[in-house]
């Protein structure tokens, strides 16, 4: 080398041993960066999932309690709107939902609106006769004649307006009941509650006519509120007022509820057992979920200790979730059965102490699934698909 090469090298700034290291630890953590920004966007992915359901106001606290649980084993959310039964199924029909909650089954015109719709029934619950009424608490006597009287009113000439009214004193010796009107409340939305509650009414006395049985019936008398935690509340700023409440509601809201006459002649209060009691007849006859649900009923149960308003409520969904459109992807599909696998499994093989969606039932006032309908509702999901390819097996 010359001697003016010599000097340019000696010029030449030498890179030290910890330079060369650094260098080699920034390249490594780029490089870490890189792959795990593909690996956090695979997770971030899966976690950004937010299922869209509306409807019925009726299993509205289960629902929450559901999607709270499930974001925190999944990742995945559950963006439920209790709007009531019918803005559930109006939404589902319209396919701006990925799912529906309904308290009541679709009817033929529903169904032919909205093919391919799946009946999972997710729960069990109770609609009570909640009043109020100063110093007299829970377990006032009242047959389903004395309630269609009330709810027909003065529109009625055998309609019953006052509380003293001697038909309710008969059931209730030894009772002082106040001379007051009685102050009918109702729903004021479409509801499935509704729907159970005047569908009862009907069953109970054919005064209550056909035309006044439905989600959003002309209701001869009372004054409406939104969705079941507007008519609790109603009857709570109410003194002397009655109106008809899913149970949770009740419970949650330390409310006063009649003990109402069964077919087998018991004066029976609304609970876990009683309504368990009126389900466990009904189960082995039920339809498969493609099936028609329309008369389907619990209502007026035999058995001396069923309570005679309970319910199922449903979860609906399409069996070829393609029909959603372009929102509905196939992780967003999976997703969805996924979750509604869950909330009505009774267990999970895989994983028992965080796939138990109706573990979380007894304490929030509703009646776990009994396993019969856990397994046809299994069935029903097994089926659904996307782009025809089934999600679960």
């Amino acid at each position: 080398m010359s001697t003016g090469a010599e000097e340019m090298a000696a010029r030449r700034p030498r890179r030290s041993r910890r330079g060369v290291l650094w260098i080699a630890v920034g390249a490594i953590v780029v490089a870490a960066v890189i792959l795990g920004a593909g690996a956090l966007s695979g997770w971030f992915s899966s976690s950004a999932i937010t299922l869209v359901g509306a409807g019925a106001t009726f299993p509205d606290p289960l629902i929450r309690k559901w999607s709270s649980a499930y974001v925190t084993v999944t990742g995945v959310r559950v963006n439920y709107q209790a709007v009531g039964s019918g803005a559930g199924i109006s939404q589902i029909t319209a396919k701006t939902v990925d799912f529906a909650g309904s308290d009541a089954p679709l009817s033929a015109t529903e169904r032919a609106a909205a093919p391919g719709l799946l009946h999972i029934p997710e729960t069990l619950g109770a609609v009570t006769a909640a009043y109020n009424l100063p110093g007299i608490p829970s377990g006032l006597n009242l047959t389903g004649d004395i309630l269609v009287y009330m709810f027909l009113g003065s529109t009625s000439p055998s309609g019953i307006t006052m509380w003293n009214d001697p038909s309710i004193a008969a059931v209730n010796p030894g009772v002082s009941l106040p001379a007051q009107a009685i102050s009918v409340v109702h729903r004021s939305d479409g509801s499935g509650t509704t729907f159970v509650w005047t569908s009862y009414l009907h069953l109970a006395n054919s005064a209550w006519n056909t035309s006044l049985v439905g989600k959003n019936p002309a209701w001869p008398v009372g004054i409406g509120a939104q969705g079941n935690a507007g008519v609790a509340g109603k009857i709570l700023q109410t003194p002397y007022s009655i109106g008809y409440v899913e149970l949770a509601y009740t419970v949650q809201n330390s409310m006063t509820v009649a003990k109402i006459e069964n077919p087998a002649g018991n004066f029976v209060l609304p609970s876990l057992a009683s309504t368990a009691s009126a389900a466990a007849a009904a189960a082995p006859t039920l339809p498969t979920s493609d099936g028609d649900w329309s008369g389907v009923s619990i209502l007026m149960a035999p058995g001396a200790g069923s309570y005679p308003v309970s319910s199922l409520t449903y979860l609906l969904v399409y069996k070829e979730l393609n029909a959603i459109g372009p929102s509905m992807t196939q992780a967003r599909a999976k997703a969805l059965v996924d979750f509604i696998w869950w909330a009505v499994s009774a267990q999970c093989p895989t994983a028992p102490a965080t796939c138990d969606g109706q573990s979380y039932s007894t304490a929030l006032v509703y009646v776990p699934l009994p396993q019969s309908v856990v397994t046809l509702d299994e069935q029903g999901l097994r089926n659904v698909t996307f782009n025809g390819q089934t999600l679960r097996t």
